[in-house]
This record gives C-alpha cells, structure tokens and sequence, in this order.
C-alpha cells in the first residue's frame, strides 16, 4: 500500500459515494487508473465495504448505552455461549471482547430507557455465566 492507497481509502472514509471521477480528481490520478486501485483494495479487503450512517433516532434506536460485561467464569463453552447469544439482537451496534477489565464492552442502542432495561435483563443478564454489568450513558457526544 502507497500513498496514493492511503489518500484514496482517506476519501472513501470521508466520502463514500464519491464517483471515481471525483475520485480520481482529489487524489492526483485519471479515472482509469483511480479505479483499479479501488478494486485492487476491495478484491485484497482492505476495503471491506460502504455504509450509510443513518440518524439512530429516527429509526427507533436513539437511547444509546455503552455496556461493559463480566463473565462469572472462563469456561469455553460459558464464552462461545455469551458471544452468541448476545451478538443477535438488533439492538447490539458493537461488542468487543476485552484484555483485562471489563470481560466485554458493547454498545446498545434502542428506543428509550424501557426498551433498553427490556433489552439488559432479557437478552444479557439472562445469558448463563454473567457476572457483573455496568451500564453507561453518554451526557454528550463529542466526537461520531
């Protein structure tokens, strides 16, 4: 990957729906060209992909919750069954697991305070082996 990868991928994150002529233009090449290295980076997955962010407000989603998740215990199958579980509902926008303290940390968005005390004591406090969660809710958002 050179320069020019890295200013193309730099434009796709800031602009997806660029044209490659507009494409092309920002980062110093010709359409040609320009478009062979974008399918050259979505081929090997460097680009993995294009997205619309969407308002999660006005799709129902716009309670947003930061959790953090500690496993009572290690045991393969209490993991394998906790990351299953609770990477299917809708409501999951992200889940990492963690080094250290907290086990997980994942981010939930839902429609309000209701739907997201439904969504913890259904959907995780219900999964086998879960010790400790903390719930955290964002007073502003500064930066995403």
């Amino acid at each position: 990957m050179d320069a020019l990868d890295r200013a193309i991928i730099d434009e796709l994150e800031r602009e997806g729906r660029l044209t490659n002529v507009d494409l092309a233009a920002r980062v110093g090449l010709t359409p040609g060209p320009c478009l062979r290295r974008v399918q050259r980076l979505e081929a090997s997955g460097v680009i993995r992909g294009y997205r619309a962010v969407v308002d999660p407000a006005a799709t129902g989603r716009g309670f947003e919750v930061i959790l953090h998740v500690d496993l009572a215990t290690q045991e393969a199958s209490v993991v394998e069954n906790f990351e299953r579980e609770v990477a299917a509902p809708d409501e999951v926008v992200e889940f990492k697991r963690l080094f250290g303290t907290p086990d997980y940390f994942l981010r939930v968005a839902a429609a309000d305070l209701a739907a997201y005390e439904e969504f913890l004591t259904q959907r995780v406090m219900s999964v086998r082996g879960v010790g400790k969660v903390s719930s955290h809710f964002a007073m502003k958002n500064l930066k995403g």
